[in-house]
């Protein structure tokens, strides 16, 4: 297993794109989540990658996309029509689960491993 790192944060304007990698290997889960300097974090996106199911945050729903390219080890997180509020640190998650249902409905707690996070900040 290869610990997640994550890259492709940066500032856009809002209705802009970014799109965000995670370089990791060996787990059947991963998500990304979302955090605001003091509030929880959120999810935002879960992939059962031995299905290729999805579940999405219903606040980034239609405007991200999570997948996996398998090739190359990394997962994605591609975030269009950005509003001010998607800006957070992102951070990039994994678990080794064999069940579709507890991948997709697995909140912070379930994951094991974590990148450091990185930041994407959405002006007006």
């Amino acid at each position: 297993q290869v610990q997640p790192v994550e890259s492709g944060g940066g500032s856009v304007q809002a209705g802009g794109s970014l799109r965000l990698s995670c370089a990791a290997s060996g787990y059947s889960c991963m998500g990304w989540f979302r955090q605001v300097p003091g509030q929880e974090r959120e999810g935002v996106a879960r992939i059962y990658l031995l299905a290729g199911s999805t579940y999405y945050a219903y606040s980034v729903k239609g405007r991200f996309t999570i997948s996996k390219d398998s090739a190359k080890d990394t997962l994605f997180l591609q975030m269009n029509s950005l509003k001010p509020e998607d800006t957070a640190m992102y951070y990039c998650a994994a678990r080794t689960v064999f069940s579709e249902r507890r991948c997709l409905a697995g909140g912070e707690a379930d994951f094991d491993y974590w990148g450091q996070g990185t930041q994407v900040t959405v002006s007006s």
